[in-house]
């Protein structure tokens, strides 16, 4: 018989946002559950009141209730429906996002421990996360990678004449989009032809900023704004190369689905990056905020054949535990 399970979340996909796992993850777990998730409220005081009445609402026949998780204003969200979880007696599952979740677990220890002391299991999407966890005593941890539906994602081999740079994600500045700018003036003023296109919706801001950051920078970068994920992975094709930029981080699907696609990735060595790339085997990665070291990294990968297809090829072979086909059988065993 099919559980019955309550997802909670931000999905907001259809208000302009990126889709996030809730999104995503939904749609495959309704084929093995009953399913019911909230919110799409764009307000956050609507979508939280959604997300309590969805618990109350179904509080007698609900088996489980999934929580996204953040180290942002939705840890509280997480806070007050795993306690209310708790008041009905419900198992509840947090579902651990973000590169950034360690502070709140250093920071804020008791209300953490409110959270996840007295959670059923904790699902970590990434053995960073999972690590991260340990280290802070909790040890009902289970690793369930982040999925893709691998058939959409066409690889590719490219050629590298005309450097395309492709940086797809949320712009947000713990993801230092202001990276990708100086990236590609540096290779321009050392008279390599490059190109950047950059996707994602604007968050807080720093869309705007790194539009006016590259008219000072006198750059001229294609702003695509947010994309379907079928239009994106269709402008991949044109470019050749990946970067991911961010600070923090935990397992980010743009740079799985990048990995499928064939594309050479060149990311930041931060969060859980090194948990998913191993260095110069399957991409490459340098240290935060370093622009000389992204773009050599660059310059080696346009230059060397050799290696970049060994990149890409020892990338989509790893990919393939990201398959759906692969993490549905560790979600059924959960919630089954």
């Amino acid at each position: 018989m099919k559980k019955n399970v309550l997802y909670i979340g931000n999905a907001l996909s259809n208000k302009g946002k990126t889709s996030s796992t809730i999104d995503t993850l939904s749609t495959h777990l309704k084929d093995m559950c009953h399913l019911k998730i909230a919110s799409t409220k764009s307000n956050k005081i609507l979508r939280l009141l959604d997300m309590m009445l969805l618990v109350i609402k179904h509080n007698r026949n609900t088996d489980y209730v999934l929580i996204d998780t953040y180290s942002t204003f939705n840890f509280y969200y997480a806070l007050i429906i795993s306690q209310l979880c708790r008041l009905f007696s419900i198992e509840y599952i947090p579902i651990l996002h973000g590169g950034n979740l360690e502070n709140r677990l250093k920071n804020n220890a008791k209300l953490s421990q409110l959270i996840f002391k007295n959670a059923y299991k904790l699902i970590a999407p990434s053995n960073f996360l999972k690590s991260v966890f340990n280290k802070y005593s909790y040890s009902n941890v289970t690793y369930i990678p982040n999925s893709i539906e691998l058939e959409q994602y066409t690889f590719k081999k490219r050629d590298i004449d005309v450097i395309k740079l492709l940086w797809v994600r949320s712009f947000s500045s713990i993801y230092n989009p202001e990276l990708a700018v100086l990236v590609l003036e540096k290779l321009l003023k050392d008279n390599i032809k490059a190109e950047l296109t950059m996707v994602g919706p604007e968050v807080d801001g720093s869309l705007l900023q790194v539009k006016q950051f590259a008219k000072r920078k006198n750059v001229t970068i294609n702003f695509t704004g947010k994309l379907s994920k079928k239009e994106w992975i269709n402008l991949s094709k044109n470019s050749n190369i990946f970067i991911n930029t961010t600070n923090f981080d935990n397992t980010p699907v743009s740079v799985i689905e990048a990995m499928a696609l064939g594309l050479p990735v060149v990311s930041t060595n931060v969060g859980g990056l090194p948990f998913l790339i191993s260095n110069t085997h399957d991409g490459v990665l340098v240290n935060a905020n370093d622009c000389k070291a992204m773009v050599d990294a660059i310059i080696r990968i346009k230059n060397d054949e050799k290696f970049k297809n060994e990149l890409v090829e020892n990338a989509r072979k790893k990919v393939e535990d990201f398959s759906w086909k692969v993490v549905k059988p560790k979600w059924a065993a959960l919630l089954t």
